[in-house]
């Protein structure tokens, strides 16, 4: 085993993904998942090395904060020879804000400029600051070898014409308001993967990259950069999402103000954590659930049929962007690898573009990077995503830096 390992920490609202991964050689040695459902938390972690998986229910714990600690307090004590050889701890953080443009060594002005950003990211940053701050306590001689990873970075390339809301100047100058984007971390992973699969420099490469999760976003990517992005400011825009309302008119929010006499805060609060899928099905945010009532619940079918709707649409205008060329259009994340029904609703709709499914091949799920297409289609892949593989490396990388 090598001695320069790296522990990553990805903090959702409701769940906890960690790993201990070697970032030269690309290996995975723990990979574990705390989560919390129907008042119940469940830990699995799994050791790739000796083969065994690790499985305790608990009874709901009692905090988030609580979580960060237990999962601490279970590498420690039972995969302590992997945590003595790690040698930097990598953590997502959703927003970094207009000035963290790249993954940074955390000391206390990177934790304040965490904290300014998550009034952009209020279901995520606050999240990451609790996990950061566990970690520096827990793991003390790790104290200054903690990284924060951001999923607004890769975005920074966006140029003013994508970015900029076309409202007074001054809110961006005097107020950083612009678009951001989300899930920069796996879209840049996508990237090289892509690049390597359709044996493309990553400068010369062109596509769109689809995560499609609970929460989803579309990125255009040309010659290699980010251009274009659906999330925005915060990860409320774009697509139908999970719970998330994605683009609606800005006039829903005063007619819900003004007219139906709600406070803003419960608005909010309605389009953040009860629209979406969730919002039209009344069932459940749960993509599988929904899919299990396609063809016996209309309003479940409605809720799909108006996600692939929303995805085909961006993926048409993002084909624009692309000078020319499209190497290829690219399924991720959650929904995105394992959903060969919205995957063939989406693409069916993207003929004017020249895409064609192969439908035995979009039937597959075996887990690993396959073609979807037919022979007379551009290529559309299905690429497993990989946030943590990236967030492992750009840590390795600042960790070394720094002892050098």
């Amino acid at each position: 085993m090598t001695k320069e390992l790296i522990l990553v920490l990805n903090c959702g609202s409701s769940s906890v993904k960690f790993s201990i991964i070697d970032p030269i050689k690309e290996v995975t040695y723990i990979d574990g998942i705390v989560e919390t459902v129907n008042s119940v938390t469940s830990l699995i972690i799994k050791n790739f090395i000796k083969n065994k998986k690790l499985f305790k229910k608990f009874d709901k714990v009692e905090s988030y904060k609580k979580l960060i600690i237990l999962i601490f307090d279970i590498l420690i004590d039972q995969y302590k020879n992997y945590l003595n050889n790690v040698i930097g701890i990598g953590h997502r953080v959703v927003h970094g804000g207009e000035y963290l443009k790249k993954s940074m060594i955390i000391n206390s002005f990177i934790l304040s400029k965490i904290q300014e950003s998550s009034i952009f990211a209020p279901l995520h940053n606050p999240f990451h600051l609790l996990a950061i701050n566990v970690a520096l306590k827990k793991i003390l001689k790790l104290k200054n070898f903690n990284v924060a990873v951001f999923d607004t970075a890769f975005h920074h390339t966006l140029p003013k014409e994508s970015f900029l809301y076309a409202i007074p100047y001054h809110f961006y100058t005097d107020y950083s308001i612009r678009r951001y984007g989300a899930h920069g971390i796996n879209h840049f992973y996508i990237t090289k993967q892509s690049s390597i699969f359709l044996k493309k420099p990553i400068f010369k490469l062109n596509i769109i990259s689809c995560h499609l999760g609970s929460g989803s976003s579309i990125t255009a990517i040309v010659n290699g950069k980010s251009v274009d992005t659906s999330m925005g400011l915060t990860p409320l825009e774009g697509l139908v999402m999970g719970t998330r309302c994605g683009d609606i008119d800005p006039s829903i929010i005063f007619y819900m103000v003004k007219k139906l006499g709600i406070s803003i805060d419960k608005v909010q609060k309605i389009l953040t954590e009860n629209s979406g899928v969730l919002g039209i099905s009344s069932i459940s945010n749960d993509f599988r659930k929904l899919e299990e009532k396609y063809n016996i619940n209309k309003k479940a079918k409605l809720s799909i049929d108006i996600f692939c709707r929303r995805v085909s649409k961006y993926i048409c205008g993002y084909s624009s962007l692309m000078c020319g060329r499209l190497d290829a259009i690219i399924f991720t994340g959650g929904i995105g690898e394992n959903s060969s029904l919205i995957r063939y609703k989406i693409i069916n709709k993207l003929s004017l573009i020249g895409c064609f499914l192969d439908i035995d091949k979009n039937l597959k799920n075996n887990k690993k990077i396959m073609f979807i297409n037919s022979i007379k289609s551009i290529p559309i892949l299905v690429i497993p995503a990989n946030e943590n593989q990236i967030i492992a490396k750009e840590t390795y990388d600042l960790v070394k830096k720094s002892i050098l």
